[in-house]
């Protein structure tokens, strides 16, 4: 992918990136997906795009768009967000991998800055960034704010349950092929892939840079709180006999806690009572707190 004013040299000595995106019933914000994606400021990408059986337009619309821009697109029958990634992986030819999502928004600079720490930083696997939030309809809710570099090993990411998010995570292939791209069995993928990185002994960096719009609506994946929980453990099971699978086992039914207290009350309960005594904190009292006084 050239981008207006690259001169073929200057897109021969920056790595190739991978932007590899799963598309599920997305056909409302392909238009505005796309557009951002191929407005980005790095002069040396190639898009693939994995439909993962959608029952919408998503894939009329998808091919009807290839006449307006250059990307493979691949299809399969539903098999859930993770298996999606693999077949782009397998078809991928980057240095760097992108995996943004088709209801959000990448910003310009997104590939570029990330893509420059990546080549600065070899120990680091995964660079993610900050994330502002948006509506349905695209208006601004608000923005993720730090001020320094956040930098993780495994058992910080192990311990503290450390989730960078996939859209605004860049890859280093190397880093993909190492952990043995994803594990299909967990319709997850962020998280997972987060630890299988870092357990490969590669650092896991955060810049204080927003890269993405990040779409709120009630079709996000990350609101379906039992999925997610279901996944999370699924993603820390390998690593129950290191330090800190206790610790990170509670703090992922707290956060499963956070929304089952209010929509759920007898998953609440189990939750709780899934949680050893000697692992109960603030956060857990929070929990209880809120279930029996919630009404």
């Amino acid at each position: 992918m050239m981008t207006q004013g690259s001169s073929p040299g200057h897109i021969a000595s920056r790595p190739l990136i991978s932007v590899i995106a799963p598309c599920f019933n997305a056909e409302r914000f392909l238009h505005a997906a796309l557009e951002s994606i191929f407005a980005q400021d790095y002069p040396n990408f190639e898009v693939i795009i994995v439909d993962d059986g959608s029952s919408d337009q998503s894939l009329a619309m998808l091919q009807a768009l290839q006449s307006t821009y250059s990307f493979t697109l691949l299809t399969q029958a539903n098999q859930g967000v993770s298996s999606a990634l693999n077949t782009g992986l397998k078809h991928a030819r980057g240095v760097y991998v992108a995996t943004p999502d088709l209801d959000d928004l990448m910003l310009p600079q997104s590939l570029s800055v990330r893509a420059a720490y990546l080549d600065a930083h070899p120990e680091v696997g995964c660079v993610a960034a900050l994330i502002s939030y948006m509506d349905s309809e695209g208006r601004d809710i608000k923005a993720q704010r730090r001020s320094a570099i956040r930098t993780y090993d495994f058992a910080q990411i192990l311990y503290d349950a450390v989730v960078t998010g996939a859209p605004t995570s860049l890859y280093r292939m190397q880093a993909l092929r190492d952990a043995g791209f994803y594990d299909p069995s967990i319709k997850v993928q962020d998280f997972q892939m987060t630890l299988r990185i870092a357990a490969q002994g590669y650092q896991v960096h955060e810049l204080p840079v927003c890269v993405t719009r990040y779409r709120r609506h009630p079709g996000n994946l990350s609101r379906k709180y039992r999925v997610m929980l279901e996944a999370d453990l699924q993603a820390i099971a390998p690593y129950k006999e290191r330090p800190g699978y206790d610790h990170a086992r509670t703090v992922l039914v707290h956060k499963a806690l956070k929304y089952a207290v209010v929509d759920d009350k007898p998953y609440a309960w189990s939750l709780l009572r899934s949680i050893p005594l000697r692992h109960y904190n603030k956060t857990t009292f929070r929990r209880i707190k809120r279930l029996i006084f919630h009404r």
